[in-house]
């Protein structure tokens, strides 16, 4: 079992930048796929970004593109989600997510997740 524990998030304004982390309780060398999600009130739960165990990015949604980026420190067991031009639309709970069983999919869909963080709120304001 692997816990995930994200941190970083905070209240900024547009055009601000956060970076997120995500820290993994044990090696993350055997998960298949590693992603980032963020859900807003009142919609669905959403992929940003996921990246495959040599990490190389699988997945980017169109919205962040150019915006965000998706790293990994194997050494620290950490991923992290470089968020930049932050707009209010950006405004969500963000989790970084681990799948053991399924090799990342384009787009990344949350089901095929295992492990999820608890979630790190971002508040981006006018």
């Amino acid at each position: 079992q692997v816990d995930l524990v994200e941190s970083g998030g905070g209240s900024v304004q547009a055009g601000g930048s956060l970076r997120l982390a995500c820290a993994a309780s044990r090696d993350t060398i055997s998960l298949k796929c590693m992603g980032w999600f963020r859900q807003a009130p009142g919609k669905e739960r959403e992929a940003v970004v996921s990246m495959y165990p040599g990490a190389s990015i699988s997945y980017i949604a169109d919205s962040v593109k150019g915006r965000f980026t998706m790293s990994r420190d194997n050494a620290r067991k950490t991923l992290y989600l470089q968020m930049n031009d932050l707009d209010p639309e950006d405004s969500a709970v963000y989790y970084c997510a681990a799948s053991w069983r399924f090799y990342c999919t384009a787009p990344a869909r949350a089901e095929k997740f295992d492990l999820w963080g608890q979630g790190t709120q971002v508040t981006v304001s006018t």
